[in-house]
């Protein structure tokens, strides 16, 4: 899909990766495309995603969420928002997900740090496991938002 793809996942730091995105899908005159994933389970014996019916709720809110974070975003930008901006959510790995939704596109954006952050997990890495992972398998440019401190 062409344009910029976003990652978001309820963290500030995900907030100021749209906020970036968003300025700079605009300035490209670019479409945007905003994306949550629900991070599933895997099998044990497989390592392949497992959905059980109790994602499909949470992939619902996960959709929800990142449409109100949208919303609110794009009306603060005002004239400076991307013409298209396209919301979606998905059910997987995230770093998979964005990769997969990237294919094609002319930058990936995500932030340093999100979920992970908020659980002390990422204390000490300047970047999360999911933009390591991005970064290192993207075939397009990759822009990471620093964690605000």
């Amino acid at each position: 899909m062409p344009g910029i793809v976003v990652g978001v996942d309820g963290s500030a730091n995900a907030r100021s990766a749209l906020v970036w995105a968003a300025g700079e899908a605009a300035a490209r005159r670019a479409p945007l495309t905003v994306l949550a994933v629900h991070e599933i389970s895997s099998s044990f014996w497989t390592g392949r995603p497992v959905v059980l019916s109790a994602d499909e709720d949470q992939l619902a809110a996960a959709k929800a969420a990142a449409t109100e974070l949208t919303d609110k975003t794009m009306s603060e930008l005002g004239e400076a928002k991307p013409a298209s901006v396209t919301v979606k959510a998905v059910n997987g790995f995230a770093a998979d997900e964005l990769l997969a939704a990237a294919k094609g596109a002319d930058m990936i954006v995500i932030g340093a740090r999100g979920g992970a952050q908020a659980s002390g997990l990422a204390a000490h890495s300047p970047i999360g496991s999911v933009s390591n992972k991005v970064l290192h398998r993207a075939k397009c440019p990759v822009v990471v938002i620093p964690a605000s401190d």
